[in-house]
């Protein structure tokens, strides 16, 4: 009896006609809790992930060279340490300049002109530290005796720094460099004798030869943004070879001209003899 009367209230609570769209409708509710709760997990998950992508620097961003970031930022510098103390004894040949400008931005030798490609920077007549304009990479390192030796430095694709008239070499092919780090001493060149002890600073993108002091104080992106034409005039610098090999045939061309002259001299006294025999006969 007592165990009839105890199923009675659950059968009575089945028996009515809410009860099982009731149980439906809670078991519904439990699911779809269920569901929404799981998606809320994955919502805060993938936005936990999208902050640390944004936010948070990934090991590809930390394994980036910090030298490309460091140059961006930089602009380039007078190559020595006190620019006020310095002179600079001939400007850049800007086709675009004066005929008096023009004419004082050429360098003589060997009676010809050729346009200076830079400026030729001294101090007082005496020795001073070269100083790289902008770090980078030493992408040469050369002895000429003509031009006096060189250094170029890369800082990004096609653009260069260009030192010359140097000595005493503190860097090598392949070494990065900071700006403002010194790299050789200024001396002297064959190509430029006026100008005594200085560097010959340029400056160069996609090998052509810009004006140095346009780009002092400015960035290396206004230099790559900057659309350049095509400035290259004729009578750039001589080659040092080149250079050697016209001398020696210009030496070759006077000593046959002192042996013919010698051979003349000789045959002329013959010449006299031969008279004086015909007229004794």
């Amino acid at each position: 009896m007592r165990e009839e009367e105890k199923k009675q209230p659950s059968q009575n609570f089945l028996k009515r006609r809410w009860a099982y769209p009731a149980i439906y409708l809670a078991s519904a509710a439990v699911i779809i809790t269920g569901i929404l709760w799981y998606q809320a997990g994955n919502d805060v998950n993938e936005k936990a992930k999208d902050y640390s992508y944004d936010g948070v620097p990934t090991d590809n961003e930390f394994n980036q060279p910090a030298e490309e970031v460091n140059r961006s930022l930089e602009n380039f510098v007078m190559p020595v340490s006190s620019p006020e103390d310095t002179v600079i004894e001939k400007q850049f040949y800007d086709t675009e300049a004066s005929a008096e400008e023009q004419e004082a931005a050429l360098v003589v030798y060997g009676n010809m002109y050729y346009p200076n490609q830079g400026v030729d920077i001294s101090k007082d007549g005496k020795e001073f530290d070269v100083l790289a304009a902008m770090s980078g990479t030493v992408t040469k390192v050369q002895e000429d005796s003509l031009l006096g030796n060189t250094i170029e430095i890369e800082h990004s694709k096609g653009i260069v720094t260009r030192y010359q008239s140097v000595k005493d070499f503190e860097v090598a092919v392949g070494d990065v460099v900071e700006q403002g780090q010194a790299i050789a001493k200024a001396g002297k060149s064959l190509f430029n004798e006026e100008a005594g002890v200085h560097v010959h600073f340029e400056i160069r993108k996609a090998d052509v030869a810009v004006n140095p002091l346009e780009y002092f104080n400015k960035s290396l992106a206004t230099l790559q943004e900057a659309q350049l034409e095509d400035k290259k005039v004729s009578g750039e610098q001589p080659d040092a070879e080149a250079s050697e090999e016209n001398a020696a045939e210009d030496q070759a061309s006077e000593d046959n001209a002192s042996e013919e002259k010698d051979t003349a001299d000789q045959a002329k006294p013959k010449q006299e003899s031969s008279t004086d025999v015909k007229d004794e006969e």
